[in-house]
């Protein structure tokens, strides 16, 4: 089984080779012959997080799009799912099609509210997108915003949940709720020593993304989700808004 520690030799290896760039996650499979299996889920959720592990910046992030680039990807998606898609839709889709502009690169069109209203005017305009605008139920393109927005907002407000990171003593706890502090607070109750809750990070995927932080801390599992943690590891989680 490949290692956390010989998949960052690599990148590491590679971007010395390439002037010191951090590779793409394609470059570094031609370049290692390494299947998406050998990290994804194991080690990191995302490419770009295995890059920020070895000590670059996420190259997906830095790339720049068109605007059109990216409202066509997130047609693409629409039509996948017969729907304007959720954040967490875009990102498994792009999880499966590596030629999707990561969400990261979708976020920077501006608040949700905002590159909704820009796609509806990307569709209305574009004949060859006409079949796209029943996603916005037919209303005028200045109404669309608030159409999608409605909708869509009841569709994540459905799934969204916390991942939060708490102390006790000399140990750190990742645990996963629908209302944040809540869990924590109850937890808190159980435990002989004061706890603290240090972060939370807002989610649509609650189940998957404590899953992701159980598997990177994997090697520093104490009990349940306890988790003996260095100050490095906590300020990675505390880096996270939103996932």
């Amino acid at each position: 089984m490949t290692s956390r520690e010989s998949v960052i030799d690599e990148i590491r290896r590679i971007a010395a080779e390439n002037g010191g760039r951090a590779p793409g996650w394609k470059l570094f499979r031609s370049e290692t012959g390494l299947s998406e299996s050998s990290w994804r889920g194991r080690y990191w959720a995302r490419w770009s997080d295995a890059l920020i592990d070895a000590g670059f910046e996420a190259n997906e992030r830095s790339k720049a799009y068109a605007d059109g680039e990216l409202f066509e990807a997130l047609i693409r998606v629409a039509r996948k799912y017969g729907h304007l898609p959720t954040s967490s839709e875009y990102k498994l889709a792009a999880r499966d099609d590596h030629d999707l502009p990561s969400f990261a690169a979708v976020e920077r069109l501006g608040p949700r509210t905002v590159f909704l209203q820009k796609l509806a005017n990307f569709v209305h305009e574009n004949p060859a997108f006409s079949d796209v605008t029943q996603f916005f139920d037919g209303m005028p393109v200045n109404s669309a915003r608030n159409a999608a927005t409605v909708a869509d907002t009841k569709r994540e407000a459905e799934h969204d949940g916390f991942v939060y990171l708490i102390k006790s003593g000399r140990y750190y706890k990742i645990g996963r709720s629908n209302a944040a502090g809540r869990r924590e607070r109850e937890i808190a109750l159980q435990l002989p020593e004061a706890a603290k809750t240090l972060h939370v990070i807002r989610t649509d995927d609650p189940a998957g993304i404590e899953s992701y932080w159980h598997t990177r801390y994997a090697d520093k599992r104490k009990n349940g989700e306890w988790f003996d943690l260095n100050q490095t590891d906590v300020a990675a989680f505390k880096r996270r808004k939103f996932m």
